[in-house]
């Protein structure tokens, strides 16, 4: 591949030595591996600086619009090798670490991930940022730097064990800290009126200050900014006083408590206190950001009326629809426009994307707390909602009821566009969750399918693959991902099936490798690699995979001389601290796990594996070495997802619902190759009306019986057979999820997986047709439509 950045191997080196010695301090004699890591990172950020400032300086003199992504979640992963990739340096920076005495990949290992989400939001958000900066369309990302992220996940018997993420303990290589970017924010008090105008006077505050990351695109022609917010205290954040009176906790206590706001993603809120931090979090986020915002608007220009064709502003889910009330404070309370003025204003600059269809996850605030931490924005709320309702009297909805405040409502409100994420998903949203405000407002909701970054999903994460593709298409496709289509005029090759093949099994041999050396988890890997890795929930079904598990081990301990093919099912996500339903699925597949793998007589046959504490680092492990895709949520819940895209891109066939992006894979890669089970979203509907539609799923399958009865009777845990009689009794009655009414079809999708996979040149042929069918996915695609669609966006990358 051709660079654009001539950088050679020598300047590397050099530079790598520069930093080492006067960035740390060090010479290489007494260097350790994190000192090399981070000289290492100085040098490519060198790089990664230089391409930020010329996309700055080409968007002020462009006085170009600018998007502005606002989200809870930024995945973002490790970020030395995605520089070194992006910047097309790959080669240099491994032979100028050679030359130093230095393992390329060793020093690459050391990165922590940044803890700043727990699944496919943060993810996405990551690879739409990564995909901005490749576009060349000048954009922010806002976000929160989080000190401990979600949590680090270990199991002791089983159980879920939580503990803080430290990955700022080592020093972060990528960020520059920008106290002169600091901000008020406010939070109780009281509202009053002075000289005609409306007056907030908060009762406490902390301050928002940032912390910049470059984001680099594709061959280094572009960087944006990740800007995520820190929280301090406002005013002096160390009490002498009491610390001379010996009170040495009081007088630490103002910046402790301010700090909190900053330390978790996603704090439990099963408590009072919880649900008033993830409020504060909500607004101290967008109100950081949207000061941020007009501060740089203002530097540019003096006309109010032109915010709209300058910003654009990405409410990604609701934990950012403050945003609408925010933005209107200030335009009607600190710059003086009329109200209507000022609301339709925000709303020309604010979109929202929709991410579920569960009501549940619709956030909503009791007003009682939203207006003590928000008093004047409630007041807002309630005069969106009357311009609302005055426009449109035949309404049923509101943003406020019930004594809530319901952020979907608020947000799509105060949103120009409303994007779904999957097909079905945009046309569900239509006649669920949003049905009223659709037949008010036909136009507003579009779809835009997720896609994903390929630079790191499949360039960086799966070198022999990517490597393979080069020497077939040629390099043209890490930024044009639909060339892959002309990967399929070879697939009928034997000996380029072949190699194809091969790529997959080293892929599977080096995860086996890791498994074994870090989990004491020895596995063969021609044994098919079936893989399910997703935040814990019930609507994606972890348990139907291990119930289908426990089924398949009781058929094959009956049958132990039939053709069975050798499986192992991996399981990798996280449960939140406040969900104890998911965390007993968790338990349960370790419990079963045990006695799986202890079983001599099956476990040849069939293995299970639960990795803990999964990141972005697990998943590029994970991913490419995946024979079987797990996408088995119940349909009409999944949004979209990006795992299930990441995987056929990466050849891993799928077994899955009529789902989320499911249906547009499957469209994609051909029905053929899917295998598809279970209800559709119309089906799911008239099943959940039978009142006893699992007792009779039950009633008709004595597999599934069997099964329930196994984990009833404390098969897998001898020690308390009482264990999970919570997750039998659900799945036996309610069964929201229809875990039960879908699992004999699952059983048959997946004895079907089990013949396919026995001739592995037709296995590998589906595989290999996933791929060069996959195109379509790219992230690079989704943001050229928001741009187009939703923004009005233009790319200066080549102007």
């Amino acid at each position: 591949m051709v660079s654009r950045n001539t950088m050679t191997t020598d300047e590397f080196r050099a530079a790598i030595l520069r930093h080492l010695k006067y960035e740390l301090g060090k010479d290489a004699s007494h260097a350790s591996v994190e000192d090399w890591r981070m000289a290492l990172s100085f040098a490519v950020r060198d790089q990664i600086v230089d391409s930020w400032f010329a996309a700055t300086r080409k968007t002020y003199e462009a006085g170009a619009k600018r998007v502005y992504y606002l989200s809870m979640e930024f995945l973002i992963g490790r970020l030395l090798e995605d520089g070194i990739v992006n910047l097309r340096l790959v080669d240099q920076a491994r032979d100028a670490l050679a030359a130093l005495g230095q393992d390329f990949d060793t020093v690459l290992e050391d990165e922590p991930d940044a803890a700043l989400g727990n699944g496919g939001l943060g993810r996405l958000a990551a690879c739409f940022l990564e995909s901005l900066s490749t576009l060349g369309c000048p954009a922010y990302g806002y976000g929160i730097r989080y000190e401990h992220g979600l949590f680090r996940q270990s199991f002791v018997d089983g159980r879920q064990m939580e503990a803080p993420e430290t990955w700022l303990l080592k020093r972060h290589a990528w960020e520059f800290e920008r106290p002169e970017s600091r901000y008020r924010i406010g939070f109780g008090g009281e509202v009053s009126t002075k000289g005609g105008k409306v007056v907030w006077t908060p009762a406490d505050s902390v301050d928002a200050e940032a912390y910049d990351t470059p984001v680099i695109g594709w061959q280094g022609r572009w960087a944006n900014t990740l800007r995520l917010w820190s929280a301090r205290a406002s005013d002096t954040p160390f009490d002498l006083d009491s610390f001379n009176r010996g009170d040495f906790a009081g007088a630490a206590e103002p910046e402790a408590l301010a700090r909190t706001i900053s330390r978790v993603l996603y704090p439990d809120d099963t408590t009072d206190q919880g649900k008033e931090l993830r409020l504060k979090q909500e607004y101290f986020l967008t109100g950081a950001a949207l000061q941020d915002i007009m501060r740089r608007f203002d530097s540019e220009h003096d006309d109010l009326g032109k915010l709209p064709s300058k910003v654009a502003i990405q409410m990604n889910d609701t934990h950012p629809a403050i945003a609408g009330p925010e933005l209107v404070r200030i335009l009607h309370d600190e710059r003086g426009l009329p109200f209507d003025e000022a609301m339709n204003m925000a709303q020309a600059c604010l979109s929202y994307t929709n991410h579920t269809l569960l009501p549940e996850a619709l956030e909503s605030w009791h007003e009682g707390l939203f207006g003590k931490l928000l008093p004047r924005h409630l007041q807002i709320v309630d005069r969106i909602d009357d311009a609302h309702a005055k426009a449109h009297p035949s309404r049923t909805v509101s943003a406020r009821s019930d004594n809530h405040v319901k952020m979907g409502e608020l947000s799509f409100i105060m949103a120009h566009k409303v994007n779904g994420v999957s097909a079905l998903h945009t046309d569900l949203m239509k006649t669920t969750v949003f049905s009223e405000f659709h037949r008010l407002h036909p136009d507003r909701i579009i779809n835009q399918t997720n896609g994903v970054t390929p630079r790191r999903w499949l360039l960086s994460c799966n070198p022999r693959l990517s490597g393979l593709i080069t020497d077939t298409i040629g390099e043209t496709w890490a930024d044009h991902l639909e060339e892959l289509k002309g990967l399929e005029p070879h697939v009928s090759d034997p000996a380029w099936l072949e190699k194809y093949a091969a790529a997959k099994r080293a892929n599977k041999v080096d995860l086996a490798n890791w498994m074994s050396s870090t989990a004491d988890i020895n596995v063969d890997p021609d044994m098919m690699f079936d893989v399910q890795i997703k935040r814990l929930h019930e609507y994606k079904r972890q348990h139907l995979n291990i119930l289908e598990a426990i089924a398949l081990w009781q058929e094959i301990k009956a049958n132990p001389s039939a053709d069975w093919t050798p499986r192992l099912k991996i399981f990798a996500g996280k449960a939140a601290p406040g969900y104890f339903f998911a965390k007993d699925i968790i338990r349960l597949i370790n419990d079963v796990a045990k006695v799986l793998n202890a079983d001599v007589e099956t476990r040849d046959m069939l293995q299970v594996a639960f990795l803990p504490n999964y990141n972005v680092t697990l998943a590029e492990r994970l991913i490419p070495a995946a024979d079987l895709s797990e996408q088995i949520s119940t349909a009409g819940k999944e949004a979209s997802g990006t795992g299930n895209m990441k995987f056929a891109l990466n050849g891993a066939l799928t077994v899955g619902t009529l789902d989320g992006a499911n249906v547009e894979i499957r469209e994609h890669v051909g029905a053929e190759n899917f295998f598809l089970f279970g209800m559709t979203a119309d089906k799911v509907e008239a099943r959940r009306a039978i009142k006893d539609h699992a007792a009779q799923a039950i009633a008709a399958d004595p597999r599934l019986a069997a099964a329930l009865k196994a984990i009833h009777d404390g098969v897998f845990s001898p020690d308390e057979p009482a264990r999970y009689h919570n997750i039998t009794e659900n799945l036996s009655g309610p069964d929201y999820f229809l875990v039960s009414s879908d699992f004999t079809d699952y059983y048959r999708a997946q004895r079907e997986v089990d013949t396919a996979f026995k001739d592995q040149q037709h296995w590998m042929t589906m595989a290999a047709l996933n791929t060069a069918r996959s195109g379509w996915f790219s992230s690079d695609r989704t943001i050229t439509d928001y741009m187009a669609q939703i923004w009005d966006a233009k790319s200066l990358r080549d102007s």
